[in-house]
């Protein structure tokens, strides 16, 4: 693997961390502070870190990311849709059929969205 390539998987992956934390921080105060039913408290939550992930992404890992075009905003956003709504099925299979606390769910439905955001995310912003 090309040295760059798996620096940029790296500081990926630390970015990605971040976003969990904020992602875990915002699903557990709005659900458990809030009373926030658990897929609302996710799906903004979701937004949130998608957000957060975005400016860090194009700031920090993919170093060659220059002024983004249309195309790749709307990449980048339609592949944010389509990972909320993965993220969404998954935690609701996860706590309604495998009973799962919507926690431990957050972080099974993490584990799978997560190749999907960086090969998407990387298309997005990388002018490669």
């Amino acid at each position: 693997m090309h040295n760059e390539r798996f620096l940029e998987i790296v500081r990926f992956c630390i970015v990605g961390g971040l976003s969990l934390i904020v992602d875990c921080g915002v699903l557990y105060a709005l659900t458990d502070f809030c009373g926030v039913h658990y897929l609302y408290s996710a799906a903004t939550s979701f937004t949130v870190s998608v957000i957060f992930n975005y400016w860090l992404c194009v700031k920090y890992v993919f170093k060659n990311a220059t002024k983004q075009t249309k195309k790749q905003a709307t990449i980048f956003i339609g592949s944010s849709v389509v990972g909320l709504g993965l993220n969404q099925i998954c935690m609701w299979f996860f706590v309604e059929i495998v009973l799962l606390h919507y926690m431990a769910a957050k972080l099974g439905a993490t584990v799978i969205v997560t190749a999907w955001n960086y090969v998407m995310k990387r298309k997005a912003v990388s002018s490669r």
